[in-house]
């Protein structure tokens, strides 16, 4: 196996060229297909650059772009349904739980504080902490982790958030079980939150502002 340590890469152009080169990989690898080949991706580079006859007519790659999006597609609504499936079996089985409350909309919350404060309405500016997992553990965001309390709108985050808000007294810390369709639904968010994922918040509320 090559040592990349062997071959320092000790001029400018040859930095500049390495990154253009990594950009892209990096690229490459974000939006990849399964049975990609770096090989031929390399010689496609290479003959572009070149001048070099394309290997591949424009009509064979249109059509294999067209079958590898279909194969793209196809394996990315099995995995949306993976994630839903996932989500509804986890609020199903948590909704047994005797201190779990499950609201009409769907959403599930369990109180870890009662605090005794005056409650948000929807026109309400809040500060809270939170700490935001998917149903297997993984957190997507933490105001906890960073340190710094978040202030926003109670009309301005998702469905959850916004009723849930709207009955916990100010002191309170709730657990919040939240179904896709009142958080991020069928989009997701920024890469973080996959489409048609359910969400787990535990929220404080600090201060009505």
């Amino acid at each position: 196996m090559s040592d990349n340590n062997e071959s320092p890469i000790s001029t400018d152009e040859g930095r500049v060229s390495y990154g253009i080169g990594r950009q892209m990989g990096d690229q490459l690898r974000d939006n990849s297909f399964d049975g990609v080949d770096i090989a031929l991706v390399q010689r496609g580079l290479g003959d572009a650059f070149n001048g070099v006859e394309s290997a591949v007519s424009n009509q064979d790659l249109q059509a294999a772009f067209q079958v590898i999006s279909e194969k793209v597609r196809e394996a990315q609504a099995e995995q949306h349904k993976e994630l839903a499936a996932e989500g509804e079996q986890f609020l199903t089985e948590n909704a047994k739980r005797d201190e779990v409350i499950v609201l009409e909309s769907g959403l599930q919350y369990e109180v870890l504080e009662m605090g005794e404060g005056e409650k948000p309405v929807l026109n309400s500016t809040v500060r809270t902490h939170y700490h935001g997992s998917l149903v297997n553990g993984t957190v997507f965001d933490s105001s906890v982790e960073r340190g710094q309390p978040a202030e926003f709108p109670v009309s301005g985050v998702i469905s959850g958030w916004t009723e849930a808000l709207q009955l916990m007294p100010t002191g309170s810390k709730w657990r919040l079980y939240v179904p896709y369709q009142l958080a991020y639904g069928e989009q997701g968010s920024q890469g973080a939150i996959p489409p048609f994922a359910a969400l787990i918040f535990e929220v404080q509320l600090l201060d009505i502002l």
